[in-house]
């Protein structure tokens, strides 16, 4: 953001006094390197979003993680999956519903097959 800014003409003591960051952090942060790790995560959040838009958005993070490790031969931790889909706002649809059932109670799942009492005599 403070980079976009600079483009636009800001100076960047200013940049940084307005979105409350410390001028040295922008300086220290623009000078380190980017590591491995974050270099993979973006890679993956990259995989991840193709994955995502080839389900048509249906896939959440189960789904994906058996994507990328079952079907590309990743190896990736499904936690990590999980946090990488979070941060980058990726959300699946919702499974079914579930039916709690209750012993002894009839319910319509049970009218389809009934069982049938025997016929007593009056």
């Amino acid at each position: 953001m403070i980079d976009r800014l600079i483009d636009a003409g800001v100076p960047a003591d200013r940049s940084c006094r307005v979105l409350g960051i410390a001028r040295q952090n922008y300086y220290k942060a623009k000078r380190t390197p980017t590591t491995p790790t974050q270099l993979r995560r973006e890679w993956l959040t990259g995989l991840i979003r193709e994955e995502h838009v080839a389900s048509r958005g249906t896939y959440g993070y189960r789904r994906v993680h058996a994507e990328l490790t079952l079907g590309m031969g990743i190896t990736v931790c499904e936690r990590t999956v999980w946090l990488l889909m979070n941060r980058a706002g990726i959300y699946g649809l919702p499974g079914p519903t579930r039916v709690k059932r209750l012993r002894g109670v009839a319910t319509s799942g049970d009218l389809v097959n009934p069982e049938v009492p025997p016929a007593t005599a009056q």
